[in-house]
């Protein structure tokens, strides 16, 4: 058993309230006009039927896309035929069709992936679906002869262009596989993590950086399509919503667990909201879905302090921590590079057009000492850039083994990352000069720093039948204290994967560098959330304010203004 005293879990009040109407409907949903026609996903007890989108359409709705990736469709209906249609016996769950958002040259060195480069791992032969704003045809993705873009398509409604407006995908897309053929001439080379993988653009953001929950479940519906195809072995998905109800039923979370049972990696990112402290928690519990699924491989980002070392890297202000909002699910699973990296710039691009001083001198890579910004090359920072570097290292341990399941590379991952870092360090926002301090705990970096040489020489196994799901945080109210519990058995035993053997134990997966008080105590009363520690002593603050029940969370926390900012400008 592993012991997390002291406090953290969500608001139990906002579960109750969620439910407090009609539990088949989305509690956001209970302010829609009744008047009004809304998009909404539904999900059935069985794949959709035309009998099934019958029924939405006897209450005046129209089917617009089967999403039988979870037994859905998504449609638009009348909000007034909201209740009579969550009376049918045949229907599960009603949400909306929620918006979703976007959320390297020391970046390679810094997560070893150069080493494994030297042996001969690349990602020669292994796809990755990217779900993003879609790909250009960049030299660095297309190769000495044949683009390795080897497929690409639209799911935005009325928008059937693959190429990316919004300049973001490329970007995830050149970490994942770039193979620095526009650099390598120069001083520096902006290598990949894997720069010869075949990247699968599915596009789901439109030129803003925008989309729809629908869109991602479809992409998600395709990739498994074509995994045998193109040898899809993970997908990557730089993109996240706030979390309004329960993995169990959120139906984007659920797209990602089927996409992982069909055995491929899905990597998302954390989220941006680390900074976040409406709720009086200090950015905790801000972790965005789908990365609140159990399942997925949940990646928060670190500074390499523009050295290619890993020493000095420090965690990134920004990047969200757990646990997840209502689950009290651990994450993140990983923390890897993502601050104000180097990677593929999309020509004609919003992203570039409205930030040009996020642009890369050629004189930093390039012979010469031109003053002119490269039209290649762009830097970005965010969880979004950290997801790609541990996508790009799941394709190298695919391309070493490809009869690895999910669950070992998540393991594998996991168990080797570096474990070792300070107990708390300072950021400056550099628009605003406001400082934050970050704690080092196991909510904040997980199970540690991608290392992708170590994970090439890991050993671990996840037998069958077993799972690497990510466990949840439940408090005691006896002993004051906090645990951690797998999802597949009461209290982690040896039959779990993160079990008390000496393979998953504590120092095996998370070391005890991230729990604070040593191997039993995540949060000691006298560290993070200690009555003279980063918290106080206020009512509105430490034990009750994460884990109590009078916590109010926000429903636009993780995307707010700032988060999306500090993704683009970086953290000092």
């Amino acid at each position: 058993m592993k012991r997390i005293p002291s406090t953290a879990l969500v608001a139990f009040t906002a579960w109750s309230m969620a439910y407090a109407g009609n539990p088949k409907i989305a509690s956001d949903l209970a302010s829609a006009d009744p008047a009004s026609v809304i998009d909404v996903i539904v999900q059935f007890k069985q794949p959709p039927t035309e009998a099934h989108h019958d029924k939405v359409r006897s209450r005046g709705g129209r089917h617009k896309r089967d999403l039988s990736l979870i037994k859905a469709g998504h449609y638009a209906l009348p909000a007034g035929a909201l209740a009579d249609l969550a009376g049918d016996p045949e229907v599960a769950y009603i949400s909306p069709d929620r918006p979703v958002r976007a959320f390297l040259d020391y970046a390679q060195p810094t997560t070893n992936a150069s080493i494994a480069l030297q042996y001969g791992y690349d990602g020669t032969g292994v796809g990755v679906a990217v779900i993003d704003s879609g790909v250009d045809a960049n030299s660095d993705l297309a190769g000495k002869k044949d683009s390795r873009i080897v497929y690409q398509e639209s799911f935005l409604a009325g928008d059937a262009s693959t190429g990316d407006l919004f300049g973001h995908g490329t970007h995830v897309a050149g970490i994942v596989a770039g193979d620095g053929d526009k650099s390598g001439k120069g001083k520096r080379t902006f290598l990949g993590i894997a720069p010869n993988a075949n990247i699968i653009s599915l596009r789901v953001l439109d030129a803003n950086g925008n989309g729809s929950d629908s869109a991602v479940i479809a992409a998600l519906q395709r990739a498994i399509a074509l995994k045998q195809q193109y040898n899809i072995g993970v997908i990557n998905l730089s993109l996240g919503r706030p979390v309004f109800e329960s993995y169990t039923v959120d139906p984007l979370c659920q797209a990602v667990e089927q996409a992982w049972n069909a055995g491929i990696v899905v990597v998302v990112a954390a989220g941006n909201g680390g900074r976040d402290n409406s709720a009086g928690t200090s950015g905790y519990a801000t972790i965005t879905a789908p990365g609140n699924d159990p399942l997925a491989l949940t990646v928060g980002a670190m500074k390499t302090m523009g050295t290619a070392t890993r020493g000095d890297d420090l965690i990134a202000s920004y990047s969200s921590k757990g646990p997840t909002l209502l689950d009290h699910v651990v994450k993140p699973d990983l923390v890897a590079p993502g601050n104000l990296i180097i990677s593929l710039q999309a020509r004609k691009s919003a992203i570039a057009d409205a930030y040009p001083g996020n642009g890369v001198p050629k004189s930093y890579y390039a012979n010469g000492n031109s003053p002119a910004d490269s039209k290649d090359y762009y830097r970005l920072s965010g969880t979004s850039m950290a997801a790609p570097m541990v996508s790009g290292a799941a394709a190298l341990l695919l391309q070493m083994d490809p009869s690895l399941t999910p669950d070992t590379v998540k393991a594998r991952l996991m168990q080797t990352a570096t474990k070792t870092f300070p107990s708390s360090s300072m950021a400056t926002d550099p628009a605003t000069g406001q400082t934050y301090l970050s704690q080092y705990d196991i909510f904040t970096v997980g199970a540690g720093y991608l290392d992708v040489w170590a994970a090439l020489n890991g050993a671990a196994t996840v037998p069958g039948g077993a799972s690497a799901a990510s466990p949840t945080a439940v408090y005691d109210p006896a002993s004051a204290s906090v645990y951690a519990v797998n999802t597949n058995t009461a209290v982690w035993g040896t039959t779990a994967v993160w079990g008390t053997t000496a393979v998953w134990g504590t120092t095996a997966v998370w070391g005890t560098s991230v729990f604070v008080g040593g191997t039993t105590a995540v949060w000691g009363t006298t560290a993070v959330w200690g009555t003279t520690a980063v918290w106080g002593t206020g009512a509105a603050q430490g034990f009750t304010a994460v884990w109590g029940t009078t916590a109010v969370w926000g429903t636009g926390a993780a995307s707010s203004p700032e988060a999306i900012n500090v993704a683009i400008y970086g953290d000092k």
